[in-house]
């Protein structure tokens, strides 16, 4: 691969950890959406992407860490179960094609926007937390693995539905990320091996890069536009998504 190719995913990788930084999601589905398109099967993407986001998400992590935006308990109650639906979704991918579950994904990820748009307007959808964020954590991490990403979408949509805090939902989940993706990648590549290392490079330099700016991002920007644009950017790729799966 060549130079202007390795920019290419360098790009691709700083545009969409910026993204994921700054509103917890989005990291995986759209580099994995690039290298879908490139032709690359589903497992060997979303092993390329997860082997990426081990050095992206680990930056991401330390420096939600270091701007404070981490709440701990809730770290462990979502990395741990991620980390156990994971390996089981990883696996599962490198023995059946995961394509078959997108669409569920998608339309409960198509219902969640809505929710958090609703949110961002003051009205509140729901006066209860999430409870069991054990569950929460094995089902994203369950589906990242499988989908190829995931993650982000999932838990940070959810924990903001249903009341919680912008900077420390995203900041957490973010942390979290960095353990679940270590186990799917591990996992990923214990079975088929890594390929196209030059776009991993690519991948995990852009989003090195941009994972400080992100976290600085979030600490500063008001939580209410933060959220308008989670609920965009989920019902975006939702619709996007379901689109591409019922018109192919």
């Amino acid at each position: 691969m060549d130079w202007s190719q390795f920019l290419i995913f360098a790009g691709v990788g700083l545009l969409a950890q910026l993204v994921d930084g700054a509103l917890g999601m989005a990291y995986g589905l759209v580099s994995n959406a690039v290298l879908l398109a490139l032709g690359l099967p589903p497992a060997v993407a979303s092993a390329t992407v997860h082997t990426a986001e081990v050095f992206t998400t680990g930056v991401s992590g330390g420096a939600h860490a270091f701007f404070g935006n981490v709440d701990w308990k809730t770290f462990r109650r979502l990395a741990i179960p991620g980390v156990v639906g994971g390996i089981l979704g990883a696996w599962f991918l490198a023995s059946v094609d995961g394509d078959v579950l997108k669409p569920f994904v998608y339309a409960y990820l198509l219902i969640l926007g809505m929710v958090v748009l609703v949110r961002a307007t003051g009205r509140t959808v729901s006066r209860h937390r999430v409870r069991h964020k054990g569950i929460l954590g094995f089902c994203a991490g369950l589906l990242d693995a499988i989908g190829g990403g995931g993650w982000g979408p999932i838990a940070t949509s959810t924990l903001l539905a249903r009341g919680g805090d912008v900077r420390q939902t995203i900041g957490t989940v973010n942390a979290a990320e960095f353990v679940v993706t270590i186990a799917i990648s591990s996992t990923l590549i214990f079975h088929m091996g890594v390929q196209h290392w030059p776009i991993v490079l690519g991948l995990l330099t852009g989003g090195v890069i941009a994972a400080p700016i992100a976290a600085w991002l979030v600490r500063h920007l008001p939580p209410r536009y933060v959220m308008v644009a989670v609920g965009c950017l989920i019902v975006g790729i939702s619709l996007y998504q379901l689109g591409s799966y019922f018109l192919r």
